[in-house]
């Protein structure tokens, strides 16, 4: 099988076009680093009537969800295949999406509104940005114990069962550093698409910032959310990053 290998921020993804099955085990030995290519994730490209194209995203356990950074990636995949130019109207896990390639490698990509975010505590927030998130303020962001804090969220009580992407975040600069951990990885990625949307709205939040652009800083690279609020919902929310061709080649799975 031929494949084609795409990076967002150190965020990186397996990509195969047309009408391909996978099953869960070579899903996972597609993503293993040791015995196989080696990713966050795989998508699978295919035509969709009514829309540009429909992006298929699987996580290294064989789970599906929506991924913003394998959208940005899938956008440059899509126009490399010949199937856009530069923007898309495009089917995802969570439904239609659009974007608009900037210039050779930033893709600007429309995100689904949020409706709520829940207040845990005074420093722990819930909520939906295409894949669940929990996001915490955390003065020691860049702790050794960090994923061991991650697992004892993602597995207690509330979550464990769905799973959950976490989050810590913590004001840098001229927006906020963030990690994530990531449920279906089960460990921390260098970056995540719906992880610093979700990041960037909770400090629109707590920061009462009411619209505008949010520089995001992540272990992958730099990114920006551009976003509209009222009564704490959000809406025209766009992630905005570089997205990249690593290389391809052929594996049999």
């Amino acid at each position: 099988m031929k494949f084609y290998k795409y990076q967002a921020t150190g965020n990186d993804f397996i990509f195969f076009f047309g009408n391909i099955i996978l099953s869960d085990k070579q899903i996972a030995f597609l993503c293993n680093r040791k015995f196989g290519i080696g990713a966050d994730g795989v998508i699978i490209i295919k035509k969709k009537e009514g829309y540009d194209f429909e992006m298929i995203f699987y996580n290294p356990d064989g789970s599906q969800s929506f991924c913003g950074n394998g959208t940005r990636c899938a956008v440059m995949f899509a126009k490399k295949m010949g199937l856009i130019k530069n923007s898309a109207n495009l089917l995802a896990f969570d439904g239609k999406h659009s974007a608009e390639i900037l210039n050779d490698n930033k893709v600007k990509l429309n995100m689904s509104e949020v409706s709520e975010i829940e207040v845990i505590n005074n420093n722990s927030f819930f909520l939906d940005t295409g894949s669940p998130h929990f996001v915490r303020y955390s003065s020691e962001i860049d702790s050794n114990n960090f994923i061991k804090q991650c697992k004892e969220i993602r597995y207690n009580s509330r979550f464990s069962e769905k799973g959950v992407n976490v989050n810590f975040i913590s004001k840098y600069k001229t927006g906020i550093q963030i990690r994530t951990y990531e449920r279906g990885v089960e460990d921390e990625t260098l970056s995540c698409g719906t992880g610093v949307t979700a990041g960037a709205l909770v400090y629109a939040k707590t920061e009462n910032i009411s619209k505008g652009i949010i520089d995001i800083y992540s272990k992958g690279g730099d990114l920006q959310i551009e976003f509209t609020s009222s009564n704490n919902s959000f809406s025209n929310i766009y992630l905005i990053g570089s997205a990249n061709f690593v290389f391809k080649g052929e594996i049999d799975v």
